[in-house]
């Protein structure tokens, strides 16, 4: 199964993470060819509170006549003590168009790209070192 994307959502997204979602995707055998919906969960198995590593990243996609369309982007890192809590750092809200900075709050539009295109490039450079296990649930 390939996902092929809607072109324009009012927030971009560079072809190398629908390249990488395809990637993820054509490791797994998929449970029904009639999928609506799709979470990928990215995750540095060495990632702790105390120690740090690398952000888990959940991404979710929709179906939308025959296309995929992103719906979010979340950034998680732990936060608080003493015992901390995974949290939202980063939130990118296709939808809405809007983008959620756990130190900056809803960002202006311009912000938001610079964000948006860091986070994302960080991300792709980061799946490229191998650093992340992926899994995918299915709806």
């Amino acid at each position: 199964m390939k996902l092929n994307f809607t072109k324009d959502q009012g927030i971009n997204v560079p072809l190398q993470l629908h390249s990488i979602l395809n990637f993820e995707l054509a490791k797994v055998e998929i449970p029904d060819p009639n999928l609506c919906a799709l979470t990928f969960n990215f995750r540095d198995p060495n990632y702790t509170a105390d120690k740090g590593g690398y952000h888990p990243v959940e991404l979710r996609l929709e179906k939308h006549n025959e296309l995929w369309q992103f719906i979010y982007i979340t950034d998680f890192s732990y936060q608080g003590g003493p015992y901390p809590e995974l949290v939202k750092e980063i939130d990118v809200c296709f939808e809405t168009k809007r983008v959620y900075s756990l130190f900056g709050g809803w960002l202006n539009q311009r912000n938001a790209k610079e964000l948006i295109k860091l986070f994302i490039s960080n991300f792709i450079e980061y799946h490229a070192m191998g650093i992340y296990q992926t899994k995918i649930n299915f709806r």
